[in-house]
């Protein structure tokens, strides 16, 4: 299943520039998910970070992380409507530089879901290269709206 970046927004409460995923390219709802965010030399956290060396924030690769877990949560019927919110990260590794031009793909397995909260692993590679993984936990709070 591929959902698109407007379907996206449909599902995650997320907008530019927060948005940090492109396309979902692969989707087991409740237990995997996988996509990909596109880095054009355009992006605005691209203008302060390292100026003439642009990196991509190792904080931004997580979210991404998160927001593709965001996605596999949601899309269980019983968790629509609600915000799915950090509620901790484990074992962050950061391995390589991702720049502008790079195709960043994002896996998360969701490995637990209960009582509210969902428990994952997520692994961020470019060009088959791991750049970033780490263990994340969600909170899924009631949209209060």
């Amino acid at each position: 299943m591929q959902i698109e970046y407007s379907d996206i927004q449909k599902i995650l409460p997320h907008r530019y520039p927060f948005l940090l995923v492109d396309r979902i390219t692969a989707l087991e709802p409740g237990t995997s998910a996988e996509g990909i965010k596109q880095l054009s030399g355009n992006e605005i956290f691209f203008q302060g970070h390292f100026p003439g060396k642009p990196v991509f924030p190792g904080v931004l690769q997580i979210e991404a992380l998160a927001q593709v877990g965001g996605v596999a949560l949601l899309s269980l019927e019983e968790n629509q409507g609600k915000l799915p919110l950090f509620a901790g990260l484990n074992k962050v590794r950061f391995r390589g530089l991702v720049q502008p031009g790079d195709t960043l793909h994002l896996s998360t397995q969701i490995t637990k879901s209960r009582g509210g909260f969902g428990f994952g692993t997520g692994v961020a590679t470019v060009d088959g290269e791991v750049v970033c993984e780490a263990e994340l936990m969600f909170a899924l709070v009631e949209d209060k709206e």
